[in-house]
């Protein structure tokens, strides 16, 4: 790590910009995009996440911000001291250069300084020469007794220590998350219906099953659409997935464990007013489905094209929540319509009115896994950990 990439984080995630980091700090825009991407894979932590056109820190980066503050403060003295007082980009000064700066400071040789950090003299005598190049002024006063520190020498050695420390709170930090992430297994899943549903069921099966089954082996469960599963499994975020697709990316193995009819669902006064009226039970409700990320919004949105002309299906009121509970306490309480899986939402309590679509219309779940061997045999345990206790009448399909 060096010092530069420090303080661009720094002016990135206060300015919540690359290119407003760009601007401010007088360094290319490529130098500055460089800069974050050198210090998530570090410390092995995304900062960022795109909202619209800005940079918006996550949690992990708003945990870091206090040290990076500080660190950003500490890179500004080192540089305070410079003779000439013309403003010029932050030299690319490496933790090591400074580390070793004390180590040579502190022994008061570069052959003693050589020993302690197993570096070559040659070697170290160019990384001084460097380092006090880069910062612009004198650390050290060479003599044949030895070395001593200039004044500026002295003033930088409690700031490298400080700038030390600090990288070594961020790495540990780091470090630990890495130890945990590297020995949990992590499943992605699309959101459950409720609690009373096949997916939160198998989730619970399989999440049970594990613990007993492996209990030095943590599992992380995550909910969430299924392009960002698919994102996730590209990424290795997630090591096994379970999509509501009955086809995923060729480039992961996989097996189609479940198909589940589809039913519109609606306050019963809806369909009572409406009778047989599909099209005009549509136009006259408003209705709510999850987002274009969703393999379930793609099924409604093909029920939505066959029901409707082009003209009508203009004239919808379409509600987008990837958020599956409040999807059904609008179609139970606020007079919504939506597709959902006819057997999960049987289940829900004071479950709402449902009209089956069709055999053409079904919620289908597959798992999908990396393509390696040790993958696939943890998919296949967790496949059979899920439907261990199964007894709902769903089919039950491998590929």
């Amino acid at each position: 790590m060096d010092i530069a990439t420090l303080a661009l984080v720094h002016a990135i995630l206060e300015a919540r910009g690359i290119r407003p980091a760009a601007k401010t700090s007088g360094r290319p825009v490529a130098s500055v995009s460089a800069a974050l991407k050198r210090f998530e894979a570090a410390i092995a932590v995304p900062l960022v996440r795109r909202e619209g056109g800005n940079l918006v820190p996550t949690l992990e980066a708003q945990s870091r911000m206090a040290d990076l503050a500080a660190a950003n403060q500490a890179v500004q003295s080192l540089l305070s001291c410079r003779s000439d007082a013309q403003p010029r980009p932050t030299p690319s000064i490496s933790l090591t250069a400074l580390d070793r700066f004390v180590t040579v400071a502190r022994s008061g040789s570069i052959r003693g300084a050589s020993k302690i950090s197993g570096t070559g003299q040659p070697q170290l005598t160019r990384q001084m020469n460097d380092l006090e190049r880069d910062l612009g002024y004198d650390l050290l006063v060479r003599s044949p007794s030895g070395i001593a520190c200039t004044p500026e020498g002295l003033a930088v050695i409690p700031i490298a220590e400080n700038l030390l420390d600090i990288w070594r709170r961020l790495s540990r930090a780091s470090s630990d998350r890495f130890r945990r992430t590297a020995a949990t297994w992590r499943f992605g899943s699309v959101m459950p219906l409720g609690p009373e549903s096949e997916i939160a069921r198998m989730l619970a099966a399989l999440t049970a099953e594990w613990h007993r089954a492996r209990p030095r082996q943590p599992l992380f469960v995550s909910s969430t659409t299924a392009d960002e599963l698919i994102a996730g499994l590209k990424n290795r975020r997630f090591d096994v997935v379970l999509l509501d697709l009955e086809s995923f990316p060729s480039e992961f193995e996989g097996t189609l464990i479940s198909r589940t009819p589809l039913a519109l669902a609606g306050h019963a006064s809806l369909f009572a007013r409406h009778g047989d009226d599909i099209r005009g039970l549509l136009q006259s409700n408003p209705i709510a489905v999850p987002s274009l990320k969703s393999g379930l919004r793609q099924q409604a949105t093909r029920f939505i094209e066959a029901a409707l002309s082009e003209q009508e299906r203009g004239m919808l009121t379409l509600t987008e929540v990837d958020s599956i509970p409040v999807i059904l306490n609008l179609v139970m309480d606020h007079g919504y319509l939506s597709v959902l899986p006819e057997s999960s939402a049987a289940r829900v309590r004071n479950a709402p009115a449902m009209r089956r679509l069709g055999p053409g219309y079904m919620q289908s779940l597959s798992l999908a896994w990396q393509k390696n061997a040790l993958s696939r045999q943890v998919a296949e345990a967790m496949l059979g950990m899920m439907l261990a206790d199964r007894k709902s009448a769903t089919t039950i399909l491998h590929a």
